[in-house]
């Protein structure tokens, strides 16, 4: 079976000390499956050596079977908003016709079809209305939606993201994760890097807890347990258990006072 994404020892090095260590799992189609670990356990490296923005020391990666580069196409990918150059003088609509140029290819001129979709993809995330509105005039949550909406122009079978709720408000976040739901009942697989444990039942089928090497994969109802926490965050946290979810909490308190509840320990 060539599943959408298969992952073999994988290793990262950063000036010659491993970020990740002989990572490995193989993704089942037509699944959301969560990223979840501590600041610096190589969430986001793992994504971007996978796509191969970052150099591997060892391991290898298959996307239905074959090496990324030659299923280039297949992909979609969300970095962190933290990583764009925001102040690039484009509008939403041009960043959306980004995601077409797999098909259109890159000196070639998109077509009326490609706008079309490309706007299509901007009415989806509910930022149609500022297709020519520049994208540095845009907030972090409309920024968020315009690349979501790029990565749907790339009509992509597997799409990885990187904290694509990070930032956003209350809305935006409700809007993203029925998109990604509606991906994932179209068959595509959907892995996205995520920090708010408290959601974690709620949004992923299945789950990849990592801390430089992989602690657990699977289903979320198998995975998302007290011991497999432990081993990933350990000292760190301690635990509130709940009917049917064990949620780590953070011992620092929010502004207002209350719990926060997110994987950035």
């Amino acid at each position: 079976m060539n599943h959408p994404v298969r992952v073999e020892n994988l290793t990262v090095a950063y000036h010659g000390k491993p970020v990740l260590r002989e990572v490995e799992f193989e993704a089942p189609g037509g699944k959301l499956i969560g990223i979840v670990g501590p600041n610096g356990a190589g969430k986001s490296t793992l994504i971007k050596s996978i796509l191969g923005l970052v150099p591997r020391a060892s391991g290898e990666v298959s996307i239905f079977g074959k090496p990324y580069g030659a299923q280039r196409k297949l992909i979609g990918y969300v970095p962190q908003r933290e990583s764009v150059d925001w102040d690039f003088p484009t509008d939403a609509l041009d960043v959306v016709l980004m995601g077409r140029y797999g098909h259109v290819g890159l000196f070639r001129r998109p077509k009326k079809e490609d706008r079309e979709i490309a706007m299509s993809c901007l009415d989806k995330v509910g930022m149609a209305n500022f297709a020519h509105r520049q994208i540095s005039q845009l907030s972090g949550g409309q920024q968020q939606r315009v690349f979501l909406a790029r990565a749907l122009a790339q009509d992509a079978a597997v799409y990885f993201m990187d904290e694509p709720f990070a930032g956003v408000d209350a809305a935006t976040e409700k809007a993203i994760i029925a998109l990604l739901t509606e991906l994932k009942e179209g068959g595509k697989t959907v892995i996205v890097v995520h920090h708010d444990l408290q959601t974690v039942t709620e949004y992923f089928d299945w789950l990849l807890l990592i801390n430089m090497r992989k602690i657990a994969f699977g289903p979320t109802s198998e995975v998302f347990t007290a011991e497999n926490l432990q081993k990933t965050y350990g000292g760190r946290l301690s635990h509130l258990q709940q009917p049917d979810v064990i949620t780590p909490l953070r011992e620092e308190r929010a502004a207002h006072g209350g719990p926060v509840l997110d994987a950035s320990l």
